[in-house]
């Protein structure tokens, strides 16, 4: 978002400790059918509870947005005109070019500059509109990868060879001198792209969604009417063995492309499917990527406890009933 979270006060703890309790709240609304009702839900203790941690979470999110807005205030936007449109067709505005090329006007561009480009550029989008967009990247965007990487690592423990696979395929370009971890670069780690789709197929960080049924729909044996709101359970979807043989063992080589291409589409959903798709699928895979990338350029790891016998817990988001530790070993370079 271009504002640096670096330190750790008071305001930033407690919007951590409010994401956290207010998934709590979800869940716990979600099972008692009495809470659905909006009103009866306002005048519960958790209802009161809620509005306290929705005003710490968008108060957060305001003062981040606020921060930025100044920013682009004081340097009169200027770094900001890469994002206008003079016409519909024009692809770029004039000057795009050597804007990009500023190494200080690169570093400083985020994704929330396009928001605040946007509502400045003939208010395509107004503050509320920004405040939503940047609350779902911050609020969905750090919890899930987090625990994705938590699986992840613990499975690169667990099974040597493929960690080892993985830190070769990583060394060919971090062993370079001067080398540059590009986006592009990135993109060719094939084989941990692959042990990333196996890892979120085994645990995926959100592990149902629920959709609201706006036509009837037929199955082989029942009719689902229009008007219900069905969930759809993706930790079983992804271990069911009618599409995925030995569902429990860990194999990235399911994700080999003409292994993919025998599968139907819809039997891997780790980030949703269709219109309503996880909007940060993309950004996701690169973070974990690089985190992968660095953590087995420099470190071993082994494990700690064994994932076989690891409690989950399924709330909004997949996570180890307790901590999960996987032990870090410096590698000499």
């Amino acid at each position: 978002m271009g504002i640096s979270l670096r330190v750790n006060d008071e305001q930033k703890l407690k919007y951590r400790n409010a994401v956290y309790a207010i998934l709590n709240i979800i869940v716990k609304r979600a099972s008692r059918p009495w809470y659905l009702l909006d009103n009866i839900f306002a005048f519960s203790s958790q209802g009161r509870l809620q509005e306290e941690l929705l005003q710490t979470l968008h108060g957060f999110t305001k003062k981040i947005i606020a921060e930025r807005k100044l920013f682009h205030e004081k340097t009169n936007g200027k770094y900001l005109k890469t994002f206008e449109t003079v016409e519909e067709n024009d692809v770029f505005p004039e000057g795009h070019e050597e804007n990009i090329k500023n190494p200080t006007y690169k570093k400083k561009l985020a994704m929330l500059d396009l928001l605040i480009a946007a509502s400045w550029n003939g208010n395509q989008i107004d503050d509320e509109g920004i405040r939503e967009e940047v609350d779902t990247f911050m609020f969905a965007g750090h919890d899930t990868t987090a625990m994705a990487l938590v699986f992840l690592l613990s499975l690169i423990a667990k099974h040597k060879d493929v960690q080892e696979r993985i830190r070769e395929e990583v060394n060919s370009v971090m062993n370079q001198k001067n080398y540059k971890m590009t986006m592009s670069v990135v993109q060719e780690f094939s084989y941990l792209e692959r042990c990333i789709k196996e890892s979120l197929r085994l645990y995926p960080s959100v592990h149902f969604v629920a959709r609201y049924l706006t036509d009837d729909m037929q199955l082989k044996k029942f009719l689902i009417p229009a008007g219900t709101n069905i969930r759809i359970n993706i930790f079983h979807l992804h271990r069911n063995p009618e599409f995925w043989p030995n569902p429990d063992v860990f194999d990235p080589d399911r994700f080999l492309p003409e292994n993919i291409s025998k599968r139907n589409a819809y039997c891997y959903i780790p980030f949703s499917a269709g219109l309503r798709n996880c909007i940060g699928q993309k950004y996701a895979m690169f973070e974990m990527k690089l985190m992968v990338a660095h953590i087995l350029h420099h470190f071993y790891l082994e494990p700690v406890e064994d994932l076989d016998n690891i409690k989950l817990m399924g709330d909004i988001i997949l996570r180890p009933a307790k901590p999960l530790h996987v032990k870090f070993i410096p590698i000499k370079l």
